[in-house]
């Protein structure tokens, strides 16, 4: 057997922490994984780490995804990105998160409901009006 096959067979059971973000579904890309990492959005025991730590079964992530926070333990390590219903059994995500999740999203939803918006494109006469008050000053 080659030493690169030797080397690579050892190195089997190690995954890097932002090949199982993108695997486990929490960014799009391994990119995007790794810029979180970096920013610090993700955070291993407590710490900031590089996307090329391994990850380890047990750790406990928090994952900042904009204003967003889940608290996962990781489960099982994966590096081929499944279906969603696969990627949910990677991780298990405390109550708590869930709970304040879910009051984050009703909070943002019933926020978004209270912004005025636009009665849409303003119609010609409307622009002329608007482009008169802007040379008037």
């Amino acid at each position: 057997m080659s030493k690169a096959r030797l080397a690579a067979g050892a190195d089997d059971d190690k995954v890097r922490l932002d090949k199982w973000l993108w695997a486990a579904r929490f960014y799009k890309t391994r990119q995007l994984a790794h810029e979180a990492l970096e920013l610090g959005r993700v955070l291993v025991d407590g710490e900031r780490v590089k996307g090329s730590r391994v990850a380890e079964e047990g750790d406990q992530l928090l994952i900042r995804i904009e204003r967003l926070e889940y608290k996962v333990t990781i489960l099982t390590l994966a590096t081929q990105r499944r279906p969603a219903r696969e990627a949910q059994l990677l991780y298990s995500e405390s109550e708590a998160s869930v709970t304040a999740r879910e009051h984050q999203i009703a909070l943002q939803k019933a926020e978004h409901a209270s912004y005025p918006h636009g009665d849409g494109r303003p119609t010609k006469k409307a622009r002329r009006d608007i482009s008169r008050f802007k040379d008037s000053w």
